[in-house]
């Protein structure tokens, strides 16, 4: 269980980093974008640390209030998580 655990946490990061670089690639380009809903619950899977990494690595949603206080809390629960099934 270990195991899957951590080829969770780092495939579900991975792919919520690439997420959201790809909504800023949208966001710089004036195309259809990645819903705030989607980036939340990447982060509630798990994927919080590649999400906040994107956010200050791209400069992308570090105005928005949610995802400022949001994330980190997310990032909070998921060390919770990760922690007790790692345990």
């Amino acid at each position: 269980m270990v195991r899957g655990v951590l080829i969770w946490f780092v495939l579900i990061n991975i792919i919520a980093y690439v997420v959201m670089s790809e909504d800023k690639n949208k966001a710089r380009a004036r195309r259809d974008r990645v819903p705030e809903k989607t980036l939340f619950l990447l982060a509630f899977m798990g994927g919080a640390l590649g999400i906040l990494i994107a956010m200050y690595r791209k400069r992308h949603k570090t105005r928005h209030t949610s995802f400022r206080i949001g994330i980190p809390l997310l990032l909070l629960l998921n060390i919770l998580l990760y922690g007790y099934f790692l345990r």
